[in-house]
């Protein structure tokens, strides 16, 4: 929905399902449910999630045009893509997995190419549309000179391919870079220097004048018009990272922030034996749950639970951890945990004052292997409660 110069809405990716069939089924079933909670008598915005093989078959001309036209029906409208999970997300072994294929891959370009033009046909004449991705590769795959060039090297032919859909169809689409604790692009520092030395510099406005024949002016105008950042508030806070300071780093480097995902992530402000053997329940069999603990020497990471519990480094005490475990935003207190809610908050308060983003998106995709004393309701309700948060927030 439109809250002021925003779009808010839900990622679809906290429903399981792989196939068009699959997915479709769930859209179908709880989209409409969660917009009778939320915006009722007002057009509702969706953060649509599809897998490599869901948007193959949406490639069909029938298929996309049955489902513009579902969603004509419904008041419903696509402005944002979820295009990080390549393949299967839920109910199997994602952990690293997640990231690939990455983008030293051609099949992630292909993949990422398919989603702009599903989204250029489906969004509406007055917005823009934003496709998130992985930030890259998990760092120890981008290790090389050899697979940074390739990256980049594909981000680029990426970038070509959107402005060849704006000439074609006259909507704007932004690929948004997610940085992602032990990624490649994992804090915001590291994430302005990436644009800087890569995506930013002559030799890719050059590559890009290539490609798409436009004059190199115009060329280093498309890099920044289509490229930009998804800022996920669990992975920034996970990172301990400053709201205030990320915006200010972002924007005096000229990166957009294409799309805010509104999450929050768990905190445990002092780690203790109990409290680490208590994080157990957390540990689930399916995603990374990538940890960062802040103590007297530092920051230091782990990219899972297991890595971070059989360390040595907190049990002499004063660490705090902060767990990349996305929980719903309206829990502050998860006893015996906290969550990363305040820096939410935070960062709204300033959205609220100087519009950060077009984009908003609520992805609590962890909903199935929460603990089960925190997902009492039912998904729908816990999805409409969410929303409501936000728009609380921003009212």
């Amino acid at each position: 929905m439109k809250l002021g110069s925003s779009h808010l809405c839900y990622c679809t990716n906290i429903h399981p399902g792989e196939s068009w069939d699959e997915i479709r089924d769930n859209i179908e079933r709880y989209l409409p449910l969660v917009k009778r909670r939320v915006s009722p008598d007002a057009p509702f915005g969706v953060g649509l999630r599809l897998s490599a093989a869901a948007a193959h078959s949406l490639s069909a001309p029938a298929a996309r045009a049955q489902l513009a036209s579902w969603l004509r029906d419904q008041g419903l409208y696509v402005f944002t893509i979820n295009g990080f999970p390549y393949g299967p997300f839920h109910g199997t072994s994602v952990k690293a997995d997640v990231y690939l294929p990455d983008w030293r891959d051609a099949r992630r370009l292909e993949y990422t190419n398919r989603l702009a033009d599903l989204l250029a046909f489906l969004l509406p004449p007055d917005a823009e549309g934003s496709i998130s991705t992985v930030p890259g590769a998990f760092k120890p795959n981008a290790a090389s000179f050899d697979a940074i060039d390739r990256i980049v090297d594909l981000l680029l032919r990426h970038v070509a391919h959107l402005v060849l859909v704006g000439l074609r169809t006259g909507r704007h689409i932004v690929l948004a870079l997610e940085p992602e604790p032990c990624c490649l692009l994992e804090t915001v520092d590291e994430t302005v220097a990436f644009f800087r030395n890569h995506l930013h510099s002559d030799a890719a406005a050059a590559r890009i004048a290539t490609l798409t024949g436009l004059g190199p002016t115009a060329a280093h105008e498309a890099l920044r018009r289509h490229l930009g950042v998804c800022l996920d508030l669990c992975h920034a806070a996970v990172e301990f990272e400053d709201p205030a300071k990320c915006v200010q780093a972002l924007a005096g480097a000229g990166i957009a922030i294409a799309k805010i995902q509104v999450t929050a992530g768990l905190r445990i402000p002092q780690v203790t034996v109990a409290g680490a053997d208590a994080l157990r329940s957390f540990d689930d069999a399916v995603y990374l749950h990538q940890v960062v603990e802040r103590g007297s020497s530092g920051l230091r990471r782990y990219v899972d639970i297991d890595d971070a519990r059989a360390s040595d480094t907190w049990r002499a005490g004063g660490c705090e951890w902060r767990v990349h475990f996305h929980v719903p935003v309206f829990l502050e207190n998860l006893d015996p945990f906290c969550s990363t809610q305040p820096f939410v908050r935070e960062t709204l308060a300033v959205h609220k004052r100087q519009s950060l983003t077009p984009h908003l998106e609520v992805e609590t995709y962890t909903w199935s292997v929460l603990p089960a004393r925190y997902r009492e309701s039912h998904v729908e309700d816990a999805i409409a409660r969410e929303l409501l948060w936000v728009q609380g927030e921003l009212a």
